[in-house]
């Protein structure tokens, strides 16, 4: 193959420019010539690239514009006619041209970017306006195909005089053109056209058909799946070994040579390049793979140790260097029939491929996405090179540039080139070099299965200049993340509800919050939604009761409802891991069965935060001893060998909700308080005494008293989500305190003080004095987990709610044998609650009326002793409606009293409950859908392996959302 990908569509024999005569002559006389069939021409293909841009070339008036409208679809073609058009409103207006053709050639840069094929309509008749076609063509790496209609000039005069707009056009303008078309012809291959199609005469113009002909690199429709194997280097004997761990069957000839593999499963295997130099066998590496691809069991991509050897068989000059002399011996003890064989075989590779649906690519040293399934030297250099930074290490080594870090592309691209000690993920790239000649292993990658399967080298077979690098190129360590992952209006593709937008503001304001106050973005691999409330309810002194919400699931098609009771803290979300090794060696941006997006800092084992993504706590030996505990009860339960993981990550409840929520107590719920404890008492007393006195204040005093009484109730519902922690002592009245929202697989809304206008500022939320710098223990300290929303490679998002309870109970379950071999004491376990807290729950049919009443009548009395209210969700996960849209995954029912925090104390008043019932739900119930929607994705992302920036872009469109306008009560 030709570096300028020539020879990526195969060759084709270029038409002859000379032209073509008619032969044989007519008789002199023919008195009455009968009329003849009339002959059909041959239809004439011509061959163009299903990516390519094609400009048509021929004098005004030659057809292009009718061959363009039958051959391509209308929004294929680029007409300059009417470019100028668009740009003067006449598409004769010659004046208009240079703006005409910057409009066109600008169209025409989007498309190819875009990877659409491309057809330029004009005269194109002058060098110099093809030459800007070329160089576009070139700078989006696409071939030009130059496509001439060469018609008489009779013809072209004809056609034009037929035109009311160019009836006036001088023959002189069409003779100037034909003249240009002929100087123009011998030339066009020379100026960079990589087909040349010329088309003389009307008969060849209307016998033509343009067939479409696809890239060789483009091999989308096949699907796997596939076995992608590292580089080779000549170690034959370990490329057989690791065939035969991937399930391969090898075919040997009657020398017992092996000379093909076959998988009993119909897998193909696809090599990275680089399979000889260095290593003892080159020629026995060539035979297995040359066999397995002639027989279409495998694909192959070159890589630099084959060009150079392709080069060496083709006669050229080339230095003997980097293991080629070891394989130019080794071949000379081959046949030459069979060096030939190689030659054809290198020659023949293409630089890349483009599988599975395009979310495959495999080269031989990485590529970027812009170069997927594009064609010219400059791709296929770089998928043979890579690219370097200009510099040299202390080996004399160029300095490869870290195009990985970079890399933001959908498609998965699997690589080899660079020698590492291990494979790992980076960015959605995997490098599978590991170094097998140097003393390393042979690795092969099973796709779709993401699978890792190795074989250690047998020896050293080759001494290496420099040692293996410590990771592929970026390294572990590299840029995860960048500004531009997130900032600006942003389109977020998800699974469940299409694409969703964020709109630029919101992103600036999610952006403040991620960048200063929350957790390394590699341990916050998801972000609870909001919560909508169930429907204003009418029952008298009720503002949300649960007939409506389970009404509303009913009307949803949703029979079985699961109501879960609402925990009096904040919405938590907790990662942890098996252990500490486990967590250090989690792979950062790894990918599939072998690891997660997920990279744990050295001392961390996971990381228990908000749901903004803030810690809770400042002090790292705080969260380490509830992560602590966590394990230590997931492998009591046994969890981690039942779910096959080495993490779990929880969504909970941590309680008390003064653990984060201090400030917001003590500025707006305990000063209501402690103002109407002050000054209902003497207005009282005046008013009894006036009354005593005779005076009739008997309205006013009613009206007082209930204002007291009311204000009473609001101090004691706050009051109840305040308790003592740790060593440290209360902060009097209300300390702390608040509500989180107890959600609905993955969908629980923020606590519903956290949302209100006088929510605390950052210092408290996220460690400020008016929170416990450290708790010494973690006595009052309550943690309720409610779901596992991911393990090691699996979303468990959708497991029904009764299942996911019933692993959280054996979780909970395990505490006490846990406590028990931590030396608690034996009043401990009776008289102390342990870490974990159980959520209480009742399974409704919303069919059945009885059923009903027995779930509002558990409301009633969950919340008639001091709870918050409750969560009703659908007990099977991911449900959706009739026409396709998706169900609430869950509605909170609030308390009556719980509601006073939230409305104030005097909400229950006939008169305020009236105004308070206009409530405008929908905005709400659309914002938690859509957060939902982007939850369930992260999880789907991280379950799925795909780099931190995507999983992460999920995420942040989360907390993004959030800061959308909306009634912080709701």
């Amino acid at each position: 193959m030709t570096d300028d990908g020539r020879t990526e569509y195969g060759d084709e024999n270029q038409p002859t420019h000379e032209d073509r005569q008619g032969s044989g002559t007519q008789p002199a006389r023919e008195p009455e010539p009968q009329p003849q069939p009339r002959s059909v021409p041959e239809r004439r293909p011509l061959a163009v690239p299903d990516l390519s841009l094609v400009v048509l070339i021929g004098a005004t008036g030659s057809g292009k514009s009718t061959f363009a409208a039958r051959h391509f679809r209308p929004t294929e073609v680029l007409s300059s006619d009417f470019c100028r058009g668009l740009v003067s409103d006449d598409e004769n207006d010659q004046s208009a041209s240079g703006d005409a053709f910057d409009v066109l050639h600008f169209i025409a840069a989007k498309r190819l970017a875009a990877g659409r094929l491309t057809v330029v309509d004009a005269t194109n008749v002058q060098s110099e306006a093809r030459a800007q076609l070329v160089r576009l063509a070139r700078e989006h790496d696409v071939l030009p195909v130059a496509i001439v209609l060469d018609v008489p000039e009779q013809v072209c005069a004809a056609r034009n005089a037929a035109r009311a707009d160019r009836a006036g056009l001088p023959r002189r303008v069409i003779q100037r053109h034909q003249r240009e078309l002929r100087r123009s012809l011998r030339h066009l291959e020379r100026e960079g056209f990589r087909k040349v199609h010329v088309l003389r005469g009307q008969e060849e113009v209307e016998s033509a058909e343009v067939v479409t002909e696809r890239r060789f690199n483009d091999l989308r429709h096949l699907t796997g799946p596939f076995d992608i194997i590292g580089d080779i280097h000549g170690c034959r004997s370990e490329l057989e070994t690791l065939l035969g761990r991937l399930g391969y069957e090898l075919v040997r000839d009657a020398l017992g040579r092996t000379v093909d593999a076959v998988h009993p499963e119909g897998r193909t295997a696809v090599f990275v390049g680089d399979l000889v130099d260095r290593g003892p066998d080159s020629p026995g590496v060539l035979r297995l793979v040359m066999g397995m691809v002639g027989a279409g069991r495998a694909l192959c991509v070159p890589g630099n140790h084959e060009n150079k050897l392709g080069r060496y068989l083709k006669g050229r000059k080339v230095q003997h260097t980097h293991g080629l002399a070891e394989t130019i011996e080794q071949l000379d003890k081959e046949d030459a029939d069979f060096r030939a064989e190689v030659g054809e075989f290198i020659h023949g590779l293409v630089s890349h491929y483009v599988l599975d649906g395009g979310g495959l690519v495999v080269c031989h040293a990485g590529l970027p996405e812009k170069y997927h399934g594009r064609t010219s030297g400059r791709v296929r250099s770089f998928a043979l090179y890579g690219d370097t930074t200009g510099e040299t290490d202390e080996f004399g080594l160029p300095v490869r540039y870290p195009w990985a870090e970079d890399y933001r592309g959908r498609a998965a691209v699997v690589y080899g080139h660079t020698p590492t000690p291990r494979a790992g993920w980076l960015n959605n790239t995997l490098c599978l070099d590991t170094g097998c000649v140097f003393g390393g292993a042979m690795t092969a990658l099973r796709w779709p299965e993401h699978e890792m399967v190795d074989v250690p080298a047998e020896r050293v077979w080759y001494e290496p200049t420099k040692p293996l690098a410590t990771e592929a190129p970026g390294g572990a360590d590299g840029r995860p993340l960048d500004l531009n992952d997130v900032a600006g209006r942003r389109i977020v593709e998800t699974r469940y509800m299409g694409r969703l937008a964020v709109k630029e503001e919101n992103a600036a304001a999610a952006l403040e919050v991620m960048s200063r106050f929350a957790i390394d973005p590699r341990l916050l691999p998801y972000l609870p939604p909001t919560m909508a409330p169930c429907a204003t309810s009418a029952e008298e002194g009720y503002l949300e009761h649960p007939a409506e919400a389970f009404a509303g699931y009913r009307a949803d098609g949703v029979r079985e409802v699961v109501c879960e009771e609402k925990h009096m803290g904040s919405r938590a979300v907790v990662l942890v891991c098996r252990d500490e090794t486990v967590a250090e060696e989690l792979p950062p941006r790894s990918q599939g069965g072998g690891g997660t997006p997920i990279g744990v800092p050295k001392g961390a084992s996971g990381a228990l935060y908000t749901r903004t993504g803030r810690p809770f706590f400042d002090d790292p030996e705080t969260t380490e001893r509830i992560l602590r505990r966590v394990r230590d009860c997931a492998e009591e339960a046994g969890l981690w060998a039942e779910l096959e993981t080495d993490w779990l990550l929880l969504d909970a409840e941590l309680m008390p909700w003064s653990l984060k929520a201090t400030g917001l107590l003590r500025k707006q719920y305990a000063a209501v308080g402690a103002a109407s404890g002050a000054v209902f008492p003497g207005v009282l007393g005046a008013l009894e005494a006036a009354a005593a006195r005779g005076v009739e204040v008997s309205p006013l005093l009613t009206r007082q008293r209930d204002r007291a009484a009311d204000a009473a109730a609001f101090t004691e519902a706050y009051r109840r989500y305040c308790w003592r922690v740790g060593t440290d002592p209360a902060d009097g009245a209300g300390a702390s305190g608040a509500s989180g929202a107890s959600g609905a697989s993955g969908a629980s809304g923020a606590s519903d003080a956290e949302a209100a206008p006088d929510a605390p500022n950052t210092a408290q939320a996220s460690g400020g004095s008016d929170r416990f710098a450290g708790l010494g223990e973690l006595d009052g300290v309550r943690l309720a987990p409610f779901q596992i929303l991911a393990v090691q490679g699996r979303s468990l998002a959708g497991l029904a709610h009764t299942d996911q309870l019933a692993l959280i109970d054996r979780l909970i379950a395990a505490e006490a044998a846990v406590a028990g071999r931590d030396g608690a004491r034996a009043e401990d376990s009776t008289d102390r609650p342990g870490l974990l807290a159980t959520t209480r729950r009742i399974v409704v049919d919303t069919e059945d009326e009885a059923s009903v009443a027995a779930g509002i009548a558990w409301w009633l009395d969950l919340t008639a002793g001091g709870g918050e209210g409750m969560v009703v969700k659908p007990v099977q996960a991911l449900i959706r409606q009739g026409d396709g849209r998706l169900v609430q995954p869950g509605v909170k029912c609030r308390g009556r009293e719980y509601l006073r925090i939230i409305y104030g104390p005097e909400y229950t008043r006939p008169e305020n409950l009236k105004r308070l019932r206009v409530r405008h739900l929908g905005h709400k119930r659309s914002l938690a859908l859509r957060e939902y929607a982007l939850g369930l994705e992260a999880l789907d992302r991280l379950a799925d392996g795909e780099p931190l920036w995507r999983v992460h872009e999920a995420v942040f469109a989360v907390l993004a959302l959030e800061s959308e306008p909306v009634d912080p009560r709701l």
